[in-house]
């Protein structure tokens, strides 16, 4: 998938074909609060297949029989070097620029199954773009997703449980990272149900605004 790289001097298009996809789950305060759940003493991962990235501007599937087919706007890490058991401290050294992720989850099949494969799994259910920007400082920054214009997300990655540093230095601990993995750091409260014909967008600061519409399965 072709998506632009901009850096301090300039832009640069890169085909992103990660190996992994790592989701981090219940890691903003407000939405662990919203979904009924405590805050959990480590990042949760579960992996994405690289089949369910979609490009800004396609289309989101939505599959049929589902009551509930959630958008979760998050901070998207891409990272840019090679990474093994890496520290805290030089954790943000490994990373190539930040990106706009949304993880779409079908909220049925992630109570059935418990684990978030299949819920989280689905073709075009990780929309990514519509950049990776080098050189952002991610302790920080305003996350606004919106359905339709509506405002249905606002908050800040300083509202993480576990920041970009620690999510680095704890997945890399578990796999390597290679150059193009992502991590999907977590969303924040008021995720909800999309309906075909949907427009969804999810901005973050610095980066700019990923758009995509639902369509039918």
């Amino acid at each position: 998938m072709l998506v632009p790289v901009a850096t301090q001097n300039r832009v640069e298009s890169i085909d992103l074909i990660p190996s992994k996809i790592i989701g981090i789950g219940t890691n903003y305060r407000a939405h662990a609060l919203e979904m009924g759940k405590g805050v959990p003493d480590e990042p949760l991962m579960f992996l994405k297949p690289r089949s369910a990235l979609v490009p800004d501007g396609g289309g989101i599937v939505r599959p049929s029989g589902y009551e509930r087919v959630d958008y979760e706007g998050e901070l998207g890490v891409v990272i840019g070097r090679r990474a093994r058991d890496v520290s805290r401290e030089t954790a943000l050294d490994y990373v190539m620029g930040f990106t706009c992720v949304n993880d779409v989850t079908v909220r049925d099949l992630q109570k059935k199954d418990v684990q978030f494969t299949r819920a989280k799994g689905f073709d075009t259910f990780c929309p990514l773009g519509p950049r990776i920007v080098a050189g952002l400082d991610p302790s920080a920054l305003r996350l606004v997703t919106r359905v339709n214009g509506t405002v249905k997300q606002d908050s800040s990655t300083s509202d993480l449980i576990f920041d970009v540093r620690a999510l680095i230095a704890f997945c890399s601990r578990h796999m390597t990272l290679e150059v193009g993995d992502v991590i999907s750091t977590g969303t924040p409260s008021g995720v909800g149900n999309l309906a075909i014909g949907d427009r969804v967008e999810v901005e973050i600061e610095g980066i700019g605004v990923l758009h995509n519409h639902v369509i039918a399965g």
